[in-house]
Parts: C-alpha cells; sequence; structure tokens
C-alpha cells in the first residue's frame, strides 16, 4: 500500500497516496467540530504543501462509516476549507458513499452549499475508494 499516515485517530485517519496522487479522508464515526476541523485541517495543510499548479493533486473523502457533521464544521468547511484548498489548486473532492443516513445528509448538504458557494470546487460520488482514485487520476490527467 503506497498510503503515508498524515494523523490517525480513533474517529479518523488523514492519508496522502502519492501514487495517485491525492489526500484522503477517511471517518470512522462521528466527529465533533473539534476533531473534524483538526483531522480536516492537517489533510488539507498537507494538501497545501505538496500540490502545485505542475503537479495537482486531488481529494478522496471516504465517508463510508462517517456520522453527522456539526454546525461548526459544516460552516469551517465553506469559509475556511474551500477557499483555501481552491488556493491551493484543488477542483475536485471525490466522496466514498457514506452506508448510514447521517454521513449522507452531511455530504449531501456539502456538495450542495459548494456548489452554491463555491462553483469552481466539484463534489462527485463513488461506491469504492478504488473508483474515487481513478476518478481522480482522470481528472488530474484532464487538467
Amino acid at each position: 500500500m503506497s498510503e503515508q499516515i498524515i494523523l490517525k485517530t480513533s474517529y479518523g485517519v488523514a492519508l496522502a497516496d502519492a501514487s495517485v496522487p491525492c489526500v484522503i479522508t477517511q471517518w470512522h464515526g462521528f466527529a465533533n467540530a473539534k476533531e473534524f476541523i483538526a483531522l480536516q485541517g492537517a489533510a488539507l495543510a498537507y494538501f497545501e504543501q505538496h500540490s502545485t499548479p505542475a503537479k495537482p493533486w486531488g481529494w478522496v473523502g471516504d465517508v463510508r462509516h462517517m456520522g453527522a457533521i456539526p454546525e461548526q464544521a459544516q460552516h469551517w468547511l465553506q469559509n475556511d476549507f474551500n477557499p483555501r484548498a481552491i488556493a491551493a489548486g484543488l477542483r475536485v473532492v471525490n466522496v466514498v458513499v457514506a452506508e448510514n443516513i447521517f454521513g449522507k445528509i452531511a455530504t449531501q448538504r456539502y456538495a450542495q452549499e459548494t456548489s452554491t458557494k463555491a462553483a469552481e470546487l466539484g463534489v462527485y460520488y463513488y461506491s469504492s475508494m478504488e473508483e474515487a482514485k481513478a476518478g481522480i487520476q482522470l481528472e488530474l490527467q484532464a487538467r
């Protein structure tokens, strides 16, 4: 496996896969707002350090086991995460679909708000990690 751990917690892990290349946030359950922002923020800092115009990276959110996203974290995603990620070159977030209703609602809300506020950032859904990574590779090749 070519994935490198950026940050590992009980509620999720942030990974980097330079072979794709992409950052992966993989959620294992509910994270409170502080925990959510810490994990997503660590992954974003890594993305900002490694994605360049000459060698752009993608992003996979594996939310199969994620719980709800607290309101404060949803606000942070739209007002901090998205602008910083876009400035660093992110154009697509590929999501591995949640298996529970809380994760589905949370990611649908993120996608809807992102399409309204950050049109240059697309959110796409996949049924597996392999498909999501392949989607990133296709998107990066098309640039």
